[in-house]
């Protein structure tokens, strides 16, 4: 017994060390660490091109934030350099897979783009605060090769509802990029504020920015042009792209209180909450907004929302632009009337070089495949999702299970939503890949990645937001870039201690799986 119990203890202590020396999330794909051999760093001595010499501050900022200051940073030749950055363009590794190897005197990292430095540069970072020290920068000899299942590895973050600012944005864009996520999605607009300056359209912001999903007169919030450009450029400094959504035909209250003339009307539930498909100054409107927007945002994509448009359209019945539009293109009924104004708005995005992405309702909508890109989250209609695949649409999967992230996150939870008595654990986001294996395997190249997406109707402050996306994001990053189809949970939540350590240090809270009584739920607002 006494020799059995000895083996126990070894195994924990064992696997308490592999979590300390390897706790990257998300896991890479190969990986070995020496069990005892480390090198110490007092100063990096550096070594690569001119133009990645902004990744080595980049690197060595993120590390003093974690509290690992280094002596001065010094540019060195490779027989000196203790870090030593190289791109290798003959490697077919991918532009997002990088190579580490750390031996007793030097790091070296190669990749066949910036984009793959800086991912390897954050597997290092998640190294040296996993197996930090008093003395400072201390990693394990041994070697990483590393590259993500999915291109696409989204988190989308709503401020209509509740809008957050632009410190608070670059906090998520930070702990996104520390775990390889790489599209932010921006919902900017929608019924309770327009969050983005248009400078032809100025009332968009000094009358429809007006509010939130619970004050609707709380003053008018929102990011000008030159926050917009701020926040793109840091984001692009961590290899995230952003897209941004402008929502419509639906969705459109906060425009239609600042320019009624546009307005579409809406039902008793939902006042004003169409654009007017019928008039077609409406098309000139929209698309001016859009000629601002892609001047602000390099993103390929542009997100226009398109769904629940049936929640606000009853007015078509009876408005006269309406009608004639039906009339003059036989449109038989309303939804045939949303898709035409679909088709259309894909057009202009098209004219604007750009691509469209909506949200699965216009997998219906008669949209070219070519022309757009489409993201499932109705978790409850995989016909929907089965539909899109056999049409040849490029799909991001984002259900409500487990990738809402404004659903409860435990059973104790009340604040927040459930879909019949479902919601959003850890576990059913670490077993993603394994509950979706059939369509992923059948439409291996349409699948282009997944998305968890922040709705905030039940978040209201930044404590709030921290604590229904901490630790999910972690979670979703491990299954966006792990090739393992189920990651084991137990060992998951060994490898958190860290980042829910950086957690505590940065002040963010969290809820811990692990230790839920310790952080009990913060509520939403109150109604």
């Amino acid at each position: 017994m006494r020799i059995i119990f000895l083996v126990l203890v070894l195994l924990f202590l064992a696997s308490l060390g592999y979590a300390q020396k390897n706790s990257i999330i998300p896991e890479p794909a190969s990986c070995q660490f020496s069990e005892s051999r480390y090198l110490y760093i007092d100063q990096i001595r550096f070594s690569c091109q001119p133009a990645q010499e902004i990744l080595i501050q980049n690197f060595s900022n993120q590390l003093a934030g974690f509290g690992i200051k280094l002596g001065n940073i010094k540019k060195s030749g490779p027989k000196t350099a203790n870090l030593i950055l190289g791109i290798d363009t003959q490697k077919q590794i991918g532009l997002e897979a990088y190579s580490l190897t750390i031996t007793p005197q030097q790091i070296q990292l190669t990749a066949s783009s910036e984009t793959g430095l800086f991912y390897g540069l954050q597997s290092l970072t998640q190294l040296a605060v996993s197996n930090s020290v008093a003395s400072g920068f201390r990693v394990p000899h041994g070697t990483i090769q590393d590259n993500p299942r999915y291109v696409w590895r989204g988190l989308m973050l709503d401020e209509s509802r509740h809008f957050f600012g632009k410190e608070k944005v670059k906090q998520l864009l930070d702990w996104m990029a520390f775990y390889k996520l790489n599209r932010f999605h921006w919902h900017l607009t929608d019924e309770p504020g327009w969050r983005i300056e248009i400078k032809k359209y100025p009332k968009l912001t000094s009358v429809g920015a007006i509010g939130n999903f619970h004050d609707p007169k709380a003053p008018a919030a929102f990011y000008t042009q030159a926050d917009i450009k701020e926040i793109v450029h840091y984001a692009a400094e961590r290899s995230i792209e952003v897209v941004p959504e402008i929502d419509m035909p639906g969705h459109a209250a906060a425009a239609n209180r600042a320019y009624p003339e546009f307005s579409g009307g809406g039902s008793e539930k939902y006042p004003e909450f169409t654009f007017n498909p019928g008039k077609e100054h409406t098309y000139g409107f929209l698309t001016d907004i859009l000629r601002e927007v892609v001047q602000l945002f390099p993103s390929k994509y542009i997100h226009l929302g398109g769904d629940e448009v049936h929640f606000g359209n009853q007015q078509w019945n009876t408005n006269a632009d309406v009608q004639s539009l039906m009339q003059k293109h036989q449109l038989k009924d309303l939804q045939a009337v949303e898709f035409y104004f679909i088709n259309r708005m894909t057009d202009s995005i098209a004219a604007l070089n750009k691509t469209m992405i909506g949200w699965d309702e216009i997998v219906t909508s008669g949209v070219p495949a070519e022309k757009c890109l489409t993201m499932w989250w109705r978790h409850d209609k995989p016909e929907q999702l089965q539909l899109a695949l056999e049409k040849g649409y490029h799909t991001i999967l984002c259900p409500r299970i487990p990738f809402y992230f404004d659903f409860v996150q435990h059973n104790s939870h009340r604040s927040g939503r459930y879909w019949a008595k479902e919601y959003a654990p850890i576990e059913k986001i670490l077993a993603f890949n394994q509950t979706y294996a059939e369509p992923l395997t059948k439409y291996p190249n349409l699948i282009d990645g997944i998305q968890a997406n922040i709705w905030t109707e039940t978040i209201h402050s930044e404590e709030r937001l921290d604590f229904m996306t901490f630790p999910r994001m972690a979670a979703l990053a491990e299954v966006a870039w792990s090739k393992n189809n189920s990651p084991d949970y137990s060992t998951f939540l060994k490898k958190m201690q860290v980042s829910f350590r950086l957690y505590k240090e940065q002040k963010i809270t969290f809820f811990d799986p692990v230790n839920p009584e310790r952080t009990p739920e913060l509520p939403g607002p109150k109604k």
